[in-house]
């Protein structure tokens, strides 16, 4: 008997165990590390190497075999909200460290405890000394030391003697050390809180203070005799944790750094490197400037290197700044596009629309980039110019080291992935263990006419040419997209239409590599022209399939920004749209995060008009469809509260509406039969809802 797709796609967390990833390419080229799972339905996380010279791969570190038999991984409550930031959803070894002088030593945490393994001799030390709660575990460069963060502390684990001891903490659960504060790791990608020194001498750490950030109480209803979990919440318009920096030598010593001043609210970044020195990525709380300090180690000294400002918002590119023959690269707007700029100069072009820098690569720079936002790219920009390194329609990306390149290709032909190794003259491909879906994607894409808005269109593989009700599958918010041309990027939509669907999959207005205008349009009303644009695609797909649609049966689903979008969808055209199912969607934008919500709404306090225009809570005596609300207990991102809000609104006005709540669940479903059951159960509602 076929396993039902729905089943598939939760038991291999969306075809992603098995697949490599996480990259490190050793300086000289000559070594790759990455995690891989043995198999496509095996969530526990594996270290991997490869010999770039032979292609030869080789299990180094299986967590099944250090774990005492038939024990499960306890991860600390800091790891599993670290996790939670990054939507990891695997087990094992997730993240790692690569150090030593020859880059042979790999640092990783398991079960709440540091690890180490020697890539040369293949031996794996534990830290027999930790109180354990261990994570962010981090070789130092030289090889001599291990730094981690346990509770509120950050801590050194001495190689040469296996001590251990605590380098820097305060007696308060308010103030960690070493840790990445809420929105750093939600909304900056900044996922750390501490940095080496290149002599692995000092550390940079971060102390966050938490007490002046809300508290917030999350629940299960199902345990009624536990108690409510307190976390701190930084809503939009209140205070954020306030983040401070030392220089820690690791004999404990320390200077602090006076960084944010009365000006800079954001730590986004830190960079430390011999040739560069120590620098900063700093934001302003309007997030409309960027900037670039410099430290002195040795006293803790600031002083400003650059800065970009924009009217609305200045974005976070990934792997900026960077340096390159001395010369500082950042990526600005310039020219109607977002360009590689190298030394103050654009370089990349007004057709490129530059999304991350990856590194230094054969005398240039490498970095992925679109000129169709659909599709990504890997160039590399040198002197002479900017060359075109991927030339497969589809999504690609890569990791660099010495005259060695990784590069990660999906398509949307096929369900196969490629990881390409180059080194040299030799290239070889790494294994892919993970699972295909068992079903065949088809899409068409297409944009509208008048404002070229890209859409993913999906008929069900027994299509028989009869009218079909239809069903929009978007994300539709800023900072995100939906439509690339990667076959995995559709497999549930696939599905949905399978059940007897034209399914439609848009990116609208605010969606990225679009030019900024196109991004910055939605800024004061995230309502208004995410919904159009969806509706603008419908109509451009009625007019391509006439006759296919049957537009009296229109429904759409999404999670997150795309609940938000579903839930708008129904209460504010309900002439459109007849049924949602709306997950996680946020209800009311100021119980939302600080650095998120005001990087397009503003400051409450300031326009609070913007909130008003965007929440769904003051359209709730407008519902008159069926809408389905589905939201996890035990989600720390978007709060079980927006869907608690929006039903008490909807009640208070007689509309009625369904809530699924779904007790232990965060804002990612892991659960595999929570994971499959959601899909079931949102399609029995679509089949109900629209006759």
């Amino acid at each position: 008997m076929t396993e039902s797709f729905p089943r598939q796609q939760a038991r291999t967390r969306r075809f992603t165990l098995g697949a490599p990833r996480n990259f490190t390419v050793s300086e000289d080229g000559s070594r790759l590390v990455f995690l891989r799972a043995k198999s496509g339905d095996d969530p526990t996380t594996c270290v991997w190497t490869a010999d770039t010279g032979s292609g030869e791969q080789r299990l180094f570190v299986d967590p099944t075999e250090i774990l005492a038999a038939g024990s499960t991984e306890e991860l600390p409550v800091a790891e599993k909200a670290r996790r939670e930031r990054a939507r990891e959803s695997a087990a094992g070894v997730v993240s790692y460290a690569v150090g030593g002088s020859d880059g042979n030593l790999v640092s990783f945490a398991l079960a709440g405890r540091p690890y180490v393994v020697d890539l040369e001799t293949g031996q794996i030390t534990e830290d027999t000394q930790a109180t354990g709660g261990a994570f962010d575990v981090r070789v130092d460069p030289t090889g001599t030391r291990v730094a981690y963060v346990s509770d509120e502390a950050l801590r050194v684990w001495e190689l040469s003697d296996g001590s251990d001891r605590e380098l820097i903490s305060e007696p308060t659960p308010d103030v960690t050390w070493g840790s990445a504060e809420f929105v750093a790791g939600e909304e900056m990608g900044r996922t750390s809180g501490y940095w080496w020194s290149p002599d692995g001498d000092s550390l940079l750490v971060s102390r966050v203070d938490v007490s002046p950030v809300s508290v917030w109480f999350l629940a299960d209803p199902t345990e009624p005799a536990a108690e409510p979990r307190a976390m701190r919440y930084p809503a939009a318009g209140t205070a954020n944790a306030v983040v401070g920096l030392a220089i820690v030598e690791t004999d404990g010593s320390r200077i602090d750094v006076d960084w944010a001043g009365d000006r800079w609210e954001y730590l986004a970044d830190v960079r430390w490197s011999s040739g560069a020195g120590l620098h900063l990525v700093v934001q302003t709380r309007d997030q409309r400037t960027w900037g670039l300090l410099t430290v002195d180690p040795a006293t803790g000294s600031i002083a400003s290197v650059h800065e970009i400002t924009d009217d609305i918002w200045v974005e976070l590119v990934p792997g900026t700044p960077a340096w390159w023959d001395s010369k500082l690269v950042t990526v600005e707007e310039a020219g109607g596009s977002r360009q590689l700029v190298v030394d103050g100069e654009p370089v990349s072009g007004s057709d490129l629309w530059v999304r991350r820098v990856i590194g230094e690569f054969l005398g240039g720079i490498v970095f992925t980039a679109s000129s169709d936002p659909t599709e990504v790219h890997v160039f590399r920009w040198t002197p002479a110019g900017v060359e075109q390194l991927t030339s497969e329609p589809g999504v690609h990306d890569a990791s660099v080291g010495g005259a060695t390149m990784v590069t990660t290709s999906s398509v949307l032909t096929s369900p196969r992935r490629r990881f390409s190794v180059s080194s040299g003259a030799h290239t070889f491909e790494l294994d892919d263990l993970s699972e295909s879906a068992n079903l065949d994607v088809s899409v068409e894409m297409l944009s509208t006419e008048a404002l070229g808005i890209r859409a993913a269109v999906l008929f069900p593989a027994a299509d028989d040419g009869s009218q079909l009700p239809v069903l929009l599958d978007p994300y539709g918010g800023p900072h995100a997209q939906r439509v690339l041309a990667s076959y995995n990027a559709f497999t549930a939509s696939q599905w949905f239409a399978d059940q007897g669907f034209v399914v439609i999959v848009a990116d609208g207005r605010g969606t990225p590599a679009r030019g900024g205008d196109w991004e910055r349009s939605i800024y004061g009303d995230l309502a208004t022209l995410a919904l159009d644009d969806q509706i603008a695609a419908l109509e451009r797909v009625e007019q391509r399939h006439p006759g296919r649609l049957d537009m009296s049966r229109v429904a759409i689903r999404g999670w997150s920004f795309g609940g938000y979008l579903a839930a708008l969808a129904v209460m504010r055209r309900p002439d459109v749209f007849k049924a949602a199912v709306a997950g996680a969607p946020v209800t009311d934008w100021r119980l939302y995060d600080t650095h998120y919500t005001e990087r397009y709404l503003g400051h409450p306090d300031i326009e609070p008009e913007n909130y008003e225009r965007s929440s769904l809570l003051t359209m709730a005596p407008s519902l008159d469809r069926p809408l389905m609300l589905i939201h996890g207990l035990a989600d720390d991102n978007v709060v079980a509260a927006h869907t608690l809000q929006l039903s008490r609104a909807l009640l208070h006005h007689g509309r009625p509406h369904e809530v699924l709540p779904l007790a232990g669940v965060s804002h990612m479903t892991p659960q595999e039969e929570v994971a499959e059951n959601l899909l079931l159960l949102q399609i029995e509602f679509l089949r109900r809802s629209l006759g």
